[in-house]
């Protein structure tokens, strides 16, 4: 009996029972007397008017916001009767044991908090049960004597307080503010962060597997993380149910499990067979969950949306929950649409449960569901009551007077800020400093290493020694360029990585052997970024450099992070400092203050002394970022000892006082020509302080991470980006991820190859008439030919036709044939085959057909009657010419007409090869060829006899003569200007109208998506203009059917289908696209399979600012699986967008599919380029210089101009060779000696 009832707990205070039995003995005298009085009718209404007049506290009631009707009365709760024990026979029940019983609960309660829901955990943690609402602060207060305002003549109330209370009460309202934010973090772990905190001992649970939920690339995850939450939550509890539901329902087990591990790995081993199964039929679901007896909670996991609405399952609930004690916890598991996360909001509300919502993208609305938006409720309340304690210290609170009397002592105003915040254990401890045991480096040196390349992985670099490609070159004997012709049957094609086609020959064993060892990258760049996020890397990044100055913010917008900032950098000074030559430390807000003048040795001493100093820093005025650059980067103490930082890092919460153009010019010259570089640390903690100190310069955290951003790589420095809950952009780890997105599309490409192969030989020996394939028949051999006697030759009517030949001379040719040598190629066995197969009599010559030029000659008579001859002769008129393998300038036609194609088939008919204009190819001729040929006699090389008649040139590295005349050049240059003069104005058509945003629309069925998200707020108003202008300018005139859709969170498209390009649906789709506003995210994956639904539509049109809310990884490997057997083109379209990151998404995306990347060249006007030199001509061709565009369109033609002015260029120099030989022949002509004459007849002078 003492071991169930009578013993005490020893962990219960005494004083607290005291206490709680002295109020409940109260509580108990006061219900009898009033019970006794009401039935004696001896109940005085006059009493009220004894104990005081309330109009006296009318104003502070006004002031709390509370009722003068008590709200503090406990509901009444059902007592939970089923599966309940008997109590013992001989149970002492007296009301002291049920006084401690109550305590015991109570402290068991504050105990076993983790089991708790929110509102059972906040029922003993509340600002009420710690008595921290404003009403108790106000009790703390004496209530003066009331004051007339001398202004409205109004008594007002005055209240003092003692300087001790109020800062105790701030310290509690703080501590209780770090517990509120413990217990978030708590829920935010593990499996509770996915499904929230499971409530219940027997709990059933609904598991969502429809198509959508269960679908590819959802299901390995799904089931992942419903193993770990039966691992962490549900082995705690006494019975369980699972069920899966989809078109139809799929129990586990008829009846609830007791849980032990039996159970346990059963249900394991449930989630691993889970499959997608149809649709979402969530009332049959909870009809058959309703039945199921000794169940206490249920749990719905829904990650799609219901076939029923939202309305039908809410009445059905209504209905089946009267006089049943059974809550709905409800999760919404990453998923994007709202109307799934409100018809589980309206389940659990008309349950009576909690709501849950967890998505892998958007971080925020974790916060929505109701275990995290209670406590923050509370943490509302209390940064209220703080509010309130700052409206006193001004001396007023509402429209009471407030005197906090003794406030501010001096030994209290010497304090630091910091001692009035919540700290971390062992805060003010010195430093326990670790050595680094190597010397850290950026992730792109870190790549240049273990990247991709380094390790000789690159897919290309793999096929590289199996890759052939068409190959052209010039054959001297057939004097004309001849191309290779590889069969395609015998290798499989592949885009390399310039856009041409190879035939790759592939090895089946090497490439398993190359995606294990991209496994073993993969998973190293994985350990990479995690030691890139743990520590003080996590909060700083890394730090590479051996000189190091850091510049932290505090500003007074910070005061309530001054002990995160000061925690960050003690992990900075005891993980990363120690191995660094020379360091320094630079707080600024108006000013700037440097912990010594110059940089320092990080010994121990210096490292403890500068934790001191960061112990002793306070928040205070804006943010003077160009003050503390200045006196890092200007330092003539450390010029003189030839010091120099390498590395300055600025941690920050937001932008400095300074614009930013003045700072990143500031940077860009104080940096240049120094290896100096800044990096930028953001931090942003949860703000709960809506009325806390604003700085002078003010941008929402979107525009102050492209300021911050901006500010690091102007120097070629690194940004890091982290909040509380983790990281969220780092460029080290952007890197590294780059190479993961690489390897795994190299993974697919060599996944696509090994399927091209096999089934490329599929088709080929799995052929219906495969068994009616025989050999062919072996060629005769030439030494059996060279030995054989000719033999005689038959008359005509003696030759037996083909189909008269006896059955002998049948299987004696078969029998030779079959005398084949295995090393006998087909090349020989089919110039065999064709050269004895005999020839009908009634065909013709062959040759008859080939006109060869004749010798033209005439015959006369000769006079002369000689024995000799046949007395007639004979005169050459006309010889054949000799063909010249010289190439000519050829007059060019370009169609001034612009066709509605790609650059590249455009320049597939109008380019400078196709044009014959090719500089390179017209002096690259077999006669033009410098040659020097080995002379025995000489035993040396010699040199042609007339190298010197014309210029040499080299071309691609090879010695080259000039056989081009001046005049011919001249010629060339003239047909080059008209050329480029054309490209000139094709590059003004493709800028021109609604093609410089979106490009040319070269497709008649087409779809265009088209980004609203937040981020395209600023440019609505110019996205709408530019989408009428296409919907007239392109979709209309060339008469396409098309459709629009816009995406954010969601997606909406115009039209169910693609249409046609009338006037009635063009004014149509303007007016819907007037009518689109920017919000929500990016949810590209969706708008994308939204498109792929449309089974007439040929290509998509996508214009986006940015990267997808999903894995860029995954976007591609879902479109590559739509698009198998549709092959749709997919154009991309980048808007605004500078991410280079967003940018190599969307531009592997248009090239995977086949389609075309574009993007507005906004720094560079094509148009003035273009027109510039169509006005002025091209006497100069680099300047002014054309930039590399990115648009793929653009890019090709860009391309191709530069060709041609290089070739401009080129010409000319090649005339000036010429004038310059003509120059040196006439001056080595004048400066030859005279010739003395010979004189017939004169003497030669004899010698002696």
């Amino acid at each position: 009996m003492e071991g169930i009832f009578g013993r005490r707990n020893p962990y219960i205070d005494p004083v607290i029972e005291e206490s709680e039995e002295e109020n409940f003995k109260e509580k108990d005298e006061k219900e009898v007397i009033s019970d006794a009085d009401q039935e004696l009718g001896i109940i005085n209404d006059d009493d009220d008017d004894e104990e005081g007049d309330p109009d006296d506290d009318e104003d502070i009631d006004e002031l709390l916001g509370e009722d003068s009707v008590s709200s503090g009365l406990v509901p009444w709760q059902p007592v939970v009767v089923k599966n309940a024990r008997p109590p013992h026979p001989l149970t002492v029940t007296h009301v002291n044991q049920t006084i401690d019983l109550m305590g015991l609960k109570n402290a068991e309660a504050v105990t076993a908090s983790e089991l708790q829901t929110s509102e059972e955990w906040l029922k003993f943690h509340s600002l009420e049960y710690l008595q921290l609402t404003l009403k108790d602060l106000v009790d703390k207060g004496k209530v003066g004597n009331l004051q007339p305002d001398h202004r409205t003549g109004k008594p007002s109330q005055h209240i003092q307080f003692e300087a001790y209370d109020v800062n105790e009460f701030e310290y509690r309202l703080n501590t209780a503010i770090e517990m509120y934010t413990k217990r978030i973090k708590w829920l935010l772990q593990g499996s509770k962060r996915v499904f929230g905190n499971i409530r219940g001992k027997r709990v059933a649970i609904l598991v969502d597997t429809s198509d959508a939920n269960a679908g590819f690339g959802r299901l390995t995850t799904f089931q992942e993380s419903l193993i770990h939450m039966l691992d962490e939550q549900l082995t705690t509890r006494s019975a369980i149910y699972l069920m899966s539901f989809g078109t139809d329902i799929d129990p586990l087990w008829p009846v609830a499990r007791d849980v032990n591990c039996r159970i346990i790995e059963e249900a394991k081993e449930w989630v691993m067979r889970m499959k997608s199964s149809g649709g979402c039929n969530l009332l049959k679901a909870m009809k058959h969950v309703m039945n199921i007896q000794d169940i206490d909670s249920v749990v719905i996991i829904l990650g799609s949306v219901p076939d029923q609405s939202s309305e039908i399952l809410c009445d059905y609930i209504h209905q089946m929950g009267v006089g049943e004690e059974r809550p709905l916890q409800t999760v919404a598991y990453d998923c994007s649409n709202h109307l799934t996360n409100i018809t589980l909001r309206h389940l659990s509300d008309a349950s009576g449960g909690s709501y849950h919502c967890y998505t892998a993208s958007c971080e925020e609305q974790i916060y929505t569901g109701t275990e995290i938006s209670v406590i923050l409720k509370e943490i509302q309340k209390c940064q209220d009551v703080i509010n309130k304690i700052k409206e006193m210290r001004n001396g007023m609170m509402g429209s009471a007077l407030i005197s906090i009397m003794n406030e501010i002592t001096t030994e209290v105003a010497k304090l630091p800020q910091s001692r009035f915040l919540p700290r971390p254990p062992g805060h003010d401890l010195p430093l326990r400093i670790e050595m680094p045991k190597f010397q850290p480096r950026t992730s792109i040196n870190w790549i240049q290493q273990h990247g991709l390349k380094a390790k000789r992985l690159d897919l290309y670099q793999v096929l590289a020694p199996n890759a052939y490609s068409y190959k052209e070159e010039f054959i001297p004997v057939i004097k004309k360029a001849v191309q290779s012709q590889v069969h395609e049957k015998a290798m499989v094609q592949f885009q390399w990585h310039d856009g041409s086609m190879k035939n790759i020959h592939v090895d089946m064993t090497h490439l398993f052997e190359y995606q294990k060892q991209l496994n073993e990258v993969v998973t190293l760049y994985e350990r990479r970024i995690n030691w890139l996020a743990c520590g003080s890397r996590r909060i700083f990044g890394t730090v590479t450099e051996k000189n190091v100055v850091i510049l932290v913010d505090l500003s007074v917008s910070n005061v309530n992070y001054l002990v995160h900032i000061q925690h960050s950098l003690r992990l900075l000074l005891e993980q990363q400092l120690a191995n660094k030559n020379f360091f320094n430390i630079i707080a600024f807000g108006s000013k700037a203050v440097g912990w010594r003048p110059i940089m320092m040795k990080p010994t121990p001493e210096n490292l403890q002394d500068a934790w001191k100093w960061v112990l002793d820093l306070q928040c205070g005025g804006s943010r003077n970022f160009l003050s503390a650059f200045k006196l890092a980067m200007e330092n003539e103490q450390e010029a003189s000892h030839h010091i120099e930082p390498e590395g300055i890092y600025l941690f920050t919460s937001g932008v400095p006082d300074q614009t930013l153009d003045v700072a990143s010019s500031f940077i860009e010259q104080s940096t240049s020509g120094r290896n100096v570089k800044l990096h930028v640390v953001l931090f942003n903690v949860d703000d709960y302080n809506s009325n806390g100190a604003i700085p002078g310069r003010y941008a929402n955290i979107t525009r102050t991470s492209e300021v911050l951003r901006n500010m690091a790589h102007c120097s070629n420095g690194r940004f890091h980006w982290f909040r509380e809950t983790g990281i969220i952009e780092n460029d080290d780890i952007q890197h590294i991820t780059a190479e993961i997105d690489k390897a795994l599309n190299f993974s697919r490409k060599v996944q696509m190859l090994v399927e091209s192969v096999k089934k490329k030989y599929r088709d080929r020996y799995h052929h219906q008439y495969l068994d009616q394939i025989k050999a062919l028949p072996a060629p005769e051999f030439s030494h059996l030919k060279q030995r054989a006697l000719p033999g005689p030759r038959l008359p005509i009517e003696q030759v037996k036709p083909r189909s008269a030949r006896t059955e002998y001379e049948r299987e004696t040719t078969t029998s030779l044939r079959l005398q084949r040598p295995t090393s006998a190629t087909t090349a020989r066995e089919t110039t065999t085959r064709t050269t004895t197969r005999e020839r009908p009599i009634s065909a013709k010559d062959p040759m008859a057909r080939v006109k060869t030029k004749k010798v033209v000659t005439s015959s006369f008579f000769l006079d002369t009657k000689g024995q000799t001859g046949d007395g007639t002769g004979t005169v050459f008129r006309k010889y054949p010419a000799a063909k010249s393998v010289r190439r000519g300038v050829v007059d060019v036609t370009i169609p001034d007409h612009e066709d509605v194609q790609t650059s590249k088939e455009w320049l597939r008919l109008y380019s400078l090869s196709k044009l014959k204009l090719d500089l390179n190819r017209m002096v690259s001729g077999p006669d033009c060829k410098h040659k020097e040929n080995s002379v025995k006699s000489l035993q040396k090389n010699v040199s042609a006899k007339y190298c010197d008649i014309f210029p040499t040139v080299n071309v691609k590295g090879t010695i080259k003569h000039l056989q081009l005349l001046p005049h011919e050049l001249k010629d060339y240059e003239a047909q080059t200007e008209k050329v480029l003069r054309r490209y000139l104005k094709r590059l003004q058509w493709l800028l021109s109208g609604s093609r410089r945003v979106f490009g040319t629309l070269v497709h008649k069925k087409c779809v265009i998506l088209i980004d609203t998200s937040g981020s395209m707020d600023p440019y609505m108003n110019e996205l709408k203009k530019e989408v009428a202008a296409l919907i007239w300018d392109q979709l209309y005139r060339h008469g396409a059917r098309f459709n629009l859709m816009r995406f954010s969170g969601d997606c909406e498209v115009w039209s169910r289908s693609i249409q046609p390009a009338t006037q009635e649906n063009c004014h149509s789709a303007v007016n819907w696209t007037s009518r689109l506003t920017a919000g929500g995210n990016t949810c590209t994956l969706e708008a994308l399979r939204l498109a792929f639904q449309d089974p007439e539509m040929e290509a998509i049109y996508m214009l986006t600012d940015g990267k997808p809310d999903s894995s860029t990884t995954l976007v591609l490997r879902e479109v590559a699986e739509m698009n198998i057997n549709r092959n749709v083109q997919i154009n991309t379209i980048s808007f605004n967008c500078a991410d280079s990151t967003a940018n190599n998404f969307l531009r592997m995306l248009s090239k995977e599919t086949g389609g075309r990347f574009h993007k507005i060249q906004s720094d560079f006007d094509a148009q003035l380029f273009a027109h510039k030199l169509l006005t002025e001509g091209f006497t100069d061709t680099e300047y002014p210089h054309l930039p590399e565009f990115e648009g793929d369109d653009l890019r090709r033609l860009g391309a191709e101009i530069a060709m041609a002015r290089r070739f401009l260029a080129q010409s000319r120099q090649y005339r000036a060779l010429y004038q310059a030989k003509v120059a040196q022949t006439d001056k080595a002509a004048n400066n030859k000696p005279p010739v003395t004459p010979f004189v017939v007849g004169k003497p030669k002078t004899a010698t002696r």
